[in-house]
C-alpha cells in the first residue's frame, strides 16, 4: 500500500479527572528532528507543567515509533499514547500531553486511562486525511492525439493537474506509485506505444 493517514494540522484536546488537567496537543511531522522539536517546544511552552509524556509514528508505514514517559510511572503515559496512535492508523504525526498534577493520585490504571482520553480527544478534534504517495508526471503530445489523452488523463488512476497549449500539449498529473504500471499501460495502449510517461518526482496528495 502507499497511502497512510495523518492528521491535516495541529490538533488539541483536553481531559480532566481528580483535578488533574490533561492537555493533549497533535502536530503532523515528517521526520524525527522536526518530533524532537516539536516534543522540546511544547516542554517550554508548558515549563511549569509537572509532566510533558509524548509519543510518534514517523513513515509512510509507520517504521519509527519513540514514546516517553517523562517522570511519570513507566507504562502509564507515552506507551498507551503510542497504542492509540497505531491503533488509529495514523502516521507522521506527534502528540505530547501535558499534564498539571491536581494534588489527588490517580494510580497506574487511571493514569492510562487519563492518557488515553486526552489524546483520543485530540484526535477527536483534528482532521484526519489520508495520504497517497504519488509520481508527479508529465506526457508531451501532438495535438492530433491531445483531446483522446485529456478524456483519459481526467479520469482515474491520472489525477490532472494542468494542461499547457504550446508547441506541444503537455499534461501534469499525479498518478500513485502502485498504479503507475497501470497508468504507463494505458497510455501505450492508447497511442500505439508512441508516447512514454516522464516521472518528474514523488510526492504527496492528500485528501480527507
Amino acid at each position: 500500500m502507499d497511502t497512510y493517514k495523518t492528521i491535516a494540522s495541529e490538533s488539541v484536546g483536553e481531559y480532566e479527572v481528580k483535578r488533574s488537567r490533561f492537555i493533549a496537543t497533535l502536530r503532523p511531522v515528517k521526520s524525527q528532528e522536526e518530533a524532537v522539536d516539536f516534543i522540546n517546544e511544547m516542554k517550554k511552552k508548558y515549563w511549569d507543567a509537572r509532566h510533558n509524556c509524548s509519543a510518534y509514528v514517523i513513515g509512510d508505514r509507520g517504521e519509527i515509533t519513540r514514546c516517553s514517559d517523562d517522570g511519570e510511572p513507566p507504562g502509564t503515559a507515552g506507551r498507551p499514547m503510542l497504542e492509540v496512535l497505531l491503533n488509529e492508523g495514523l502516521s507522521n504525526v506527534c502528540v505530547v500531553v501535558t499534564r498539571y498534577f491536581g494534588g489527588v493520585l490517580l494510580g497506574t490504571g487511571g493514569l492510562v486511562r487519563a492518557y488515553r482520553q486526552s489524546l483520543k480527544e485530540g484526535i477527536r478534534n483534528a482532521r484526519i486525511e489520508t495520504v497517497r504517495e504519488c509520481f508527479s508526471c508529465e506526457l508531451k503530445s501532438d495535438y492530433t492525439l491531445a483531446g483522446k489523452l485529456k478524456y483519459l488523463i481526467e479520469s482515474p488512476p491520472f489525477i490532472l493537474a494542468d494542461t499547457l497549449y504550446e508547441e506541444e500539449v503537455i499534461f501534469k498529473f499525479l498518478v500513485s506509485c502502485e498504479e503507475f504500471e497501470k497508468a504507463q499501460n494505458i497510455i501505450t495502449d492508447a497511442t500505439n506505444g508512441r508516447l512514454v510517461i516522464e516521472r518528474i518526482e514523488k510526492t504527496d496528495h492528500r485528501g480527507g
